[in-house]
């Protein structure tokens, strides 16, 4: 259920600044259509053609956004992190006050183990009033916030997230695991159950609702959880990390 940190494939439209150098409007056309064929080769799997047409873009347009932005989950994807890393900051300098470009820098860097770094940026993106997708930068901000080791602050970004999106999944999971960690398993199993109610069937929630149920003495609840993972997910390996106080 835990969303792994990852940039977004969408185009960071009228994110790009006034360029310093001009180019035409023909070369970014034809940048914007490189950019649009990288992409397709990307979501096809064909990455090596769509480098090709991502770097052609930045020959026509040094300056598209969209283009590193690819470029910067291309080279991430293929393990090559510090030309991804570059890619991302680039952007971020091109477009500074765009929300969307500061949520995929962040995420990279919390990724790489940046926690304080990456919840600047995803400060400075929750600040662009334009920004489609808040709930993604508070959810990615939530969980860098779970890594670095700040459960206040992380649990402040997730319920925040619920404000704007009642069924924000990952919120969700991670505000029943917070709770039962700290022994509320009341309030642990009301976060579960508008889980269940929007994403029924993950192992891993089916782990968290049987160590609630055991924890609050429901002994037939627990047992069903039990039964559900034993019968749908036969290989599933318990997450030591759900454990709460005492576990069983």
């Amino acid at each position: 259920m835990i969303l792994l940190l990852a940039a977004v494939l969408t185009a960071c439209g009228g994110a790009t600044q006034t360029p310093r150098k001009s180019v035409d409007s023909e070369s970014k056309e034809a940048a914007e259509l490189q950019v649009k064929l990288g992409r397709g080769y990307m979501e096809q799997g064909d990455l090596e053609i769509a480098m090709e047409k991502l770097q052609r873009a930045l020959q026509l347009d040094p300056r598209s956004v969209d283009a590193h932005t690819l470029l910067a989950v291309l080279n991430e994807r293929i393990g090559r992190r510090e030309r991804a890393e570059g890619f991302y900051r680039k952007a971020e300098r091109l477009a500074p006050d765009n929300g969307e470009v500061n949520n995929n820098l962040g995420a990279f860097l919390c990724g790489s183990g940046n926690y304080r770094e990456a919840d600047a940026y995803f400060v400075k993106a929750l600040a662009d009033p334009f920004y489609r997708s808040p709930a993604a930068a508070l959810t990615n901000a939530g969980v860098c916030a779970g890594k670095a080791g700040d459960a206040v602050k992380a649990e402040d970004y997730f319920r925040r997230v619920l404000a704007i999106q009642p069924n924000g999944a990952t919120a969700l999971f991670e505000l029943a695991k917070m709770s039962h960690a700290r022994g509320d398993s009341l309030r642990a199993r009301a976060f579960l159950q508008r889980l269940e109610a929007i994403a029924p069937g993950d192992p891993v929630v089916l782990d968290l609702g049987q160590r609630i149920e055991t924890r609050l003495g429901d002994a037939d609840a627990a047992r069903r959880y039990a039964d559900r993972l034993k019968n749908e997910f036969p290989d599933y390996a318990p997450d030591a990390s759900l454990e709460g106080p005492n576990s069983p």
